[in-house]
């Protein structure tokens, strides 16, 4: 989405009055897709951060992501490594959409490879499973009353997003998907009898936060849209679902944390056992909420799927989700003949 002059000269209207930030100015993007798009900003007085819905967003909705993150970084401010939230529009007719500005954090995203500067480091892609696993545990021992995202039923969070996801895929398929019933089926089956519940990220992975530049420490979690009151887990199964060797040889999503796709790796389990020590909650179903994690991934994903079979987006991730989705699935699966 570009906008025009017009739009331009509103949105820095708006940023003084609501941000005090003066001669704001959109700049280029950093990112964007499925999720929310992150866009540069500068003032006056340094860099900023936009975020907005994505430009072929998934449902007419996609802007509550935007107040959800407004939210939820207002109320983590000082608790958690996360950029500070400035300001929320939610008036579209500024610059097309709703957004949220934030602090702009000076990090970088690391995928394939870890920065030379982390070379001179003993062991530094265990710093980094330890600095991941640390802020994780930092989010889920947040008070999440003070967040605004308290809900009626806050422990059952994994069978409301397996039910969710389910109907929201048979009621708009493009594809045969055996395999997300017959999982869905199991996960419900064998449900955990006691399930925690915190604030969790919702998305939560290497490639959704910044490092320093020179040194192997987290600075900031960032795309904090999925987050809401749930089991911690789950957000702990995800990132460690892509931590360290996989059981496919062609894994879906084999980009997400791809520089930590090694045998030499620290162990799952470690990091694990690390994470609960600070969080004071048992990770004994872990397994569990691998398989969970995995195709809730796939569930959610595969709606993307669905917009590029129809034509309204044409991007090399959405393209790629033909191969991703299953090969998730499959994984998932596997893993479940591995209990």
């Amino acid at each position: 989405m570009s906008i025009s002059s017009a739009a331009g000269a509103r949105f820095g209207r708006w940023a003084l009055e609501h941000c005090g930030l003066h001669a704001a100015a959109l700049g280029e993007r950093l990112s964007g897709g499925n999720s929310n798009v992150t866009e540069l900003v500068t003032t006056a007085m340094g860099r900023a951060v936009l975020r907005r819905p994505p430009d072929a967003a998934l449902s007419a909705s996609a802007a509550n992501g935007v107040r959800r993150e407004y939210r939820v970084l207002r109320a983590v401010e000082g608790q958690v490594r996360a950029p500070r939230a400035l300001g929320l529009c939610d008036d579209a007719d500024v610059i097309g959409q709703p957004f949220v500005l934030t602090d702009f954090v000076d990090g970088v995203s690391i995928r394939d490879r870890l920065p030379d500067a982390y070379l001179q480091y003993p062991e530094p892609l265990t710093a980094v499973g330890f600095e991941l696993v640390d802020a994780l545990a930092d989010v889920h021992r947040v008070d999440w009353g003070g967040t605004g995202l308290g809900t009626a039923a806050p422990h059952d969070y994994v069978p409301r997003q397996v039910e969710r996801w389910l109907r929201a895929r048979t009621d708009d398929p493009v594809r045969a998907l055996p395999a997300l019933e017959r999982v869905a089926a199991w996960l419900l089956r064998e449900l955990p009898a006691h399930r925690p519940a915190a604030l969790i990220h919702g998305d939560y992975h290497l490639d959704n936060t910044l490092f320093d530049r020179s040194r192997p420490v987290l600075r900031a979690i960032i795309d904090w849209e999925l987050a809401t009151v749930g089991d911690p887990l789950a957000d702990l199964a995800l990132m460690l679902a892509f931590w360290g060797p996989r059981p496919l040889a062609e894994p879906g999503f084999d980009f997400v944390q791809r520089v930590t796709r090694s045998a030499t790796v620290v162990p799952r389990e470690t990091l694990a056992e690390r994470w609960a020590s600070r969080t004071g909650i048992g990770t004994e179903r872990l397994q569990y909420y691998r398989v969970f994690a995995l195709w809730r991934l796939a569930a959610i994903v595969e709606g993307a799927f669905v917009l590029y079979c129809r034509g309204q987006v044409s991007d090399d991730y959405s393209r790629h989700l033909e191969h991703d989705v299953p090969a998730l699935l499959e994984e998932a699966e596997t893993l479940v003949r591995m209990q």
